[in-house]
């Protein structure tokens, strides 16, 4: 009995050994017939991404041809237009124009070119902010951006008066080889040798101080660009090979106390119209408070930021034809040469300076002494919808 017993065991034994066997050799096939599909599955995945990058780069190769073919049929239009106009003149042959559009707008608080600095990073507490078009640049387009801190803005000097001219009528529109300069009070130089905004095409180059990103918009300090500014691109600002060491400037850009002014005073007339004004403009602007503000009137202030017609020719005026503490002229019709003589021209003319929708009026004297006088709220500055401190205090 107890052989039998273990006979019964023993073929127990070796029948569940046979199973576990052949489950063995199961499991093995099923693995190995998985891994043989997974591999025919990655292949033919393979196969399909090489096909569709094969399409992708036929298909970009078909619009550098169309683009191609375009620059030159515009380029071979313009050409024959050209010859057509002036048979005996010797053409150029590149394409004379390329597309090209904005990719974003500038919300400033410079709401005029006048005022808006000259250069970049002149004006510290000068803002702006970048406003790009979600159409044209997706928002992961700014991711890393904010790890600079500076960023290269070249955009379009939208608001030069010759640009009518450019676009309505080139063949009329003359490059001006030379201009005035600043610096050299009226004198002039080459074009391409200064920053002039009337160039042969009308872009512009700035950098300025990333101060923070938010999806689509830029906050950006140090601006020289005025408001409604087109924006062409954006590149960050790399000081080993943007910063040139040893760069030589001409001797007429060495004079720093050219345009500088000798002193600035805030009256308190203007103290309390900046009051009264901040009240409608503090929550659409960039700044967090009037005195934060009134250091902005400050730095904007202490360059001497009139054009050159106003600073060499001096203005003449009436004794009557003077501005009141309020700013606005009173004049009792008193035209006479003698009283032009009687009144130093310099103290009676009234400037002014548009900033974040505030109208900032002052006066400047033959020693580069300025009063700032009064603050008067623009009418376009109500009711704007635009990026403000509030908006980036959180950045």
């Amino acid at each position: 009995m107890a052989r039998q017993q273990v006979a019964a065991a023993a073929a127990l034994a070796a029948t569940l050994a046979a199973i576990a066997g052949a489950a063995a050799v199961l499991a093995s096939e099923l693995y190995r017939r998985r891994c043989r599909r997974l591999a025919t599955r990655v292949r033919e995945l393979e196969a399909s991404l090489a096909a569709s990058t094969d399409k992708a780069a036929a298909e970009r190769r078909g619009r550098v041809r169309a683009q191609q073919s375009l620059r030159k049929a515009l380029s071979e239009q313009e050409l024959s237009s050209d010859n057509n106009k002036n048979n005996k003149k010797k053409q150029i042959t590149s394409p004379k124009s390329f597309p090209m559009a904005s990719i974003g707008v500038v919300q400033s608080c410079f709401s005029t070119r006048n005022g808006t600095p000259r250069q970049p990073l002149v004006v510290p507490l000068a803002r702006a902010t970048v406003v790009l078009d979600p159409s044209r640049v997706p928002a992961e387009a700014l991711e890393g951006l904010a790890d600079y801190s500076h960023c290269w803005i070249l955009y379009v000097f939208h608001l030069n008066t010759d640009l009518d001219k450019m676009w309505n009528d080139p063949a009329r529109s003359k490059l001006k080889a030379k201009v005035r300069v600043p610096r050299l009070k009226g004198g002039k130089i080459g074009v391409l040798a200064t920053r002039s905004p009337h160039r042969p095409n009308p872009i512009g180059l700035s950098v300025a101080k990333v101060e923070a990103v938010d999806g689509h918009s830029i906050l950006l300090s140090g601006v020289d660009l005025v408001d409604g500014t087109p924006v062409l691109d954006i590149k960050p600002y790399l000081p080993y090979s943007d910063g040139v060491k040893g760069a030589a400037i001409p001797n007429w850009l060495e004079v720093d106390d050219a345009l500088t002014v000798e002193s600035i005073h805030i009256s308190e007339h203007f103290i309390s119209a900046l009051s009264d004004c901040w009240m409608h403009v503090q929550k659409q602007s960039l700044y967090a408070s009037a005195d934060e503000f009134q250091d902005l009137v400050k730095e904007v202030l202490s360059w001497d930021i009139r054009s050159l017609s106003q600073r060499i020719r001096p203005h003449e005026v009436t004794i009557k034809d003077v501005t009141d503490n309020g700013g606005s002229k009173i004049d009792n019709g008193c035209n006479n040469d003698e009283d032009r003589q009687s009144i130093d021209s310099s103290t009676s003319v009234i400037y002014h300076l548009h900033l974040e929708g505030i109208d900032v009026s002052y006066r400047i004297d033959q020693d580069s002494n300025i009063v700032v006088e009064n603050a008067a709220l623009l009418s376009s500055a109500v009711n704007q919808h635009r990026y403000s401190y509030l908006t980036w205090r959180e950045r």
